[in-house]
């Protein structure tokens, strides 16, 4: 049963597929659904690796991999469907970016990594969910403001800078404080 959250987030990813498949036929409800089971299959995971302390190291890869291959490829498929800027798009996948090439960075330099996210990249990433699900809702049910659409829009994007400017600083002083530990320890 230990094994249970990986395998989880190991089928939340195979559920990127269908989802921007359904999304890309236009089928939006259907993608509502499958990004409503991947959000709940992301709560169980983590609730079941921590009530039962199944934690494990393949899982603390596996469901941040998940979470970001399903918001990316939804934004790069609203993107591409023309239902969210593509400098958004563009932005997020940056932000990610320097985020992975940080982390390689880091291990590199420095070596072994744990990448826990900071408050400001929780926030950014229930964001960018809320910005998914409005849009996807939005094709379904036109019941709110195009204004609001825009308005999260910018949200998003200064969530986005914010959170990719915390990594960098935050995980800019550590790699520095443990450059000067390990200098001090020769």
């Amino acid at each position: 049963m230990h094994h249970l959250p990986n395998i989880i987030s190991f089928l939340r990813i195979l559920l990127v597929i269908p989802v921007v498949w359904a999304l890309l036929q236009g089928y939006f409800g259907y993608g509502l659904l499958l990004f409503a089971v991947a959000g709940i299959s992301d709560g169980l995971d983590g609730f079941l690796a921590k009530r039962y302390g199944w934690q494990s190291h393949l899982g603390s890869i596996l469901d941040p991999i998940a979470d970001k291959l399903l918001l990316v490829a939804c934004f790069l498929t609203l993107g591409y469907l023309q239902l969210l800027p593509y400098w958004l798009v563009g932005l997020v996948i940056l932000r990610d970016l320097v985020i992975v090439f940080g982390a390689i960075a880091y291990v590199v330099i420095i070596g072994k990594f744990s990448g826990e996210p900071s408050y400001v990249s929780k926030i950014n990433t229930f964001m960018q969910i809320l910005l998914v699900l409005l849009v996807v809702f939005m094709q379904i049910f036109a019941i709110l403001p195009a204004t609001s659409i825009i308005l999260l829009t910018g949200v998003v994007a200064g969530t986005t800078i914010a959170s990719g400017i915390d990594y960098v600083v935050v995980w800019g002083k550590r790699a520095r404080t443990e450059k000067q530990t390990e200098q001090q320890g020769e």
